[in-house]
Formats: C-alpha cells, structure tokens, sequence
C-alpha cells in the first residue's frame, strides 16, 4: 500500500505503508497535543462533568470545595498525555487527516460535516 505525503520541498512524494511524512515541530508540539487534550476530555467526560457542576455549585469558594473533583479530573487527564500509546494513536490520526486534506483540501472538520440527504 502506498500513501502521498509531502518531502520537505512541498512536493508530494510516494510514502510505503512502512514510512511517514514528516511532521514539523508545531505538528509534534502544538497540534497532536492540542488532539490529545480534546480526545482526553471525551475520555474524561465524566470527571469533567463532575468538576464543572462543582465549580458551578460552589461559586467563589469553588477552589477550596472543588480539590477533589480537580484532583480526579487531573489525574485522568494527565494518565492520557503521558500515555505514549495514546500519542502515537493520535499521531496516527493527524496523519491520515493530513494525508486526506493533500488528497481532497477539504479540512477535517469540514469533512465530518454530514450532508442533507434531501432537498
């Protein structure tokens, strides 16, 4: 099997499935981080839920009476961005979405827009 990507020049070279296009550092350090955080909320939904009710209960006084909530959330969030299991999963999805925009310079979330399916 054999992918497009992009060599250093912005050409687009012919990638095995054993090979990967090369990221720039604000993919590596900014943008697959910024997936990480997103996919970990949705994996933390539930302490994140319980954090902002407390937050919203507490008003003012949220920092003393929310310590454990926070705890709990940080704890499940930091498990998932030291996970290098879970980086290389999204690394691996930032690249397909890249690879598809090369493809078709339709945005990834323009992409998972659904269509009417009438008119």
């Amino acid at each position: 099997m054999h992918r497009y990507g992009e060599n250093g020049d912005g050409l687009s070279v012919c990638l095995s499935s054993s090979e990967e296009p090369h990221l720039r550092h604000v993919e590596t350090d900014v943008l697959i981080p910024k997936m990480m955080r997103d996919k970990a909320r949705e994996l933390c939904a539930e302490k994140v839920e319980a954090f902002n009710h407390c937050c919203k209960d507490s008003g003012v006084l949220m920092v003393f009476k929310c310590r454990e909530e926070n705890s709990a959330l940080k704890e499940c969030l930091t498990l998932h961005y030291t996970d290098k299991a879970f980086f290389e999963e999204c690394k691996q999805e930032y690249i397909q979405e890249k690879l598809e925009y090369e493809r078709t310079g339709i945005p990834a979330k323009n992409r998972k827009q659904k269509l009417p399916t009438s008119m």
